[in-house]
């Protein structure tokens, strides 16, 4: 007999998904944007947001958390709190980021992907939540797949290798 499969759930665009062992969460086409991963390994729960912009005031619309770190970390907290795990015990791993148009931007300017890992950085820091891994910036897109059972990350970019965090 075999082992069941994982229940797999997908994280769009400004959206976010928590869950506990034996879960996965997965978000595709990550590129200027940034996966925000929390987990806590005695609980073995974890949580994802595929956050779009560095800040709300880049938005029309300010409605989703999960559209920004500055309010997407402290919903993650909040979810995972409600799944067992412990806010001293979270540990927080960063992908995507990409500069997915640097060929069409004016030299030395900031690209959305950069604001958006810097963004995100500083929301762990004032969450005082340590970044233990990051696979960020780069020009490609990436596929991300965060095992809950363990907090394994796997992360698929186009034209290279996997990268285990």
């Amino acid at each position: 007999m075999s082992a069941p499969l994982p229940q797999e759930s997908v994280v769009k665009v400004a959206d976010w998904a928590a869950g506990r062992a034996g879960a996965v969460l997965v978000t595709l086409g990550l590129g200027s944007c940034v996966a925000i991963m929390l987990y806590d390994p005695r609980a073995h729960a974890g949580a994802m947001a595929h956050v779009l912009l560095p800040s709300k005031s880049l938005a029309r619309d300010h409605q989703n958390p999960a559209k920004f770190p500055e309010t997407a970390v402290p919903l993650l907290v909040d979810r995972l709190g409600a799944l067992g795990a412990d806010p001293r015990r979270l540990v927080a791993k960063l992908a995507g980021g990409a500069s997915m148009f640097a060929s069409l931007m004016t030299p030395g300017t900031i690209q959305m992907g950069e604001r958006n890992i810097v963004a995100a950085r500083s929301a762990l820091r004032t969450a005082a939540i340590p970044i233990v891994a990051e696979a960020v910036g780069g020009d490609r897109g990436r596929t991300v797949r965060f095992r809950l059972d363990d907090g394994q990350v796997e992360i698929r970019i186009v034209g290279a290798d996997a990268v285990v965090l």
